[in-house]
């Protein structure tokens, strides 16, 4: 057992200690705008970052596009996630296929993702289903 006087030293001791203390800065924080652009920027914000010019092309959405869009609804009214998980799956996709898949293919890609993530499909259903629709699609071109 302890005896009061080692508790008293020990305590003296231990308030003794301290953090060393940090030269203050000055504020504001003064860095590069490039700096400073670089350290908002993230992978789904695209907005105000360089890219190649593209022509505004006025353009009806492909069937597929159309049903995938129901998809997605109808996974967020039947509780399977909201639209902020589905973008937050979509930045989850990665530079390569964020920046390389179309609008609605990223949607597609993380529905199917969610579903069997969440136990709703298994990936060989899932593996059958996208064979069936490959099947029919080649019987009808």
């Amino acid at each position: 057992m302890t005896s009061p006087s080692e508790l008293d030293s020990l305590q003296r001791r231990v308030l003794g200690l301290a953090p060393e203390p940090a030269a203050r800065l000055d504020s504001p924080y003064w860095i590069s705008n490039e700096f400073y652009g670089a350290l908002r920027h993230v992978l789904h914000d695209v907005g105000g970052q360089p890219d190649a010019p593209v022509a505004y092309v006025d353009k009806e959405e492909a069937d597929w596009e159309l049903r995938t869009y129901v998809l997605c609804e109808v996974l967020a009214w039947r509780g399977v996630w909201n639209s902020e998980m589905r973008r937050r799956a979509e930045n989850d996709l990665g530079a390569t296929l964020y920046f390389g898949l179309p609008y609605y293919a990223r949607w597609i890609t993380v529905a199917a993702k969610a579903l069997v993530d969440k136990g709703l499909i298994s990936v060989s259903e899932l593996a059958a289903k996208i064979d069936d629709v490959r099947a029919r699609k080649a019987a009808g071109s």
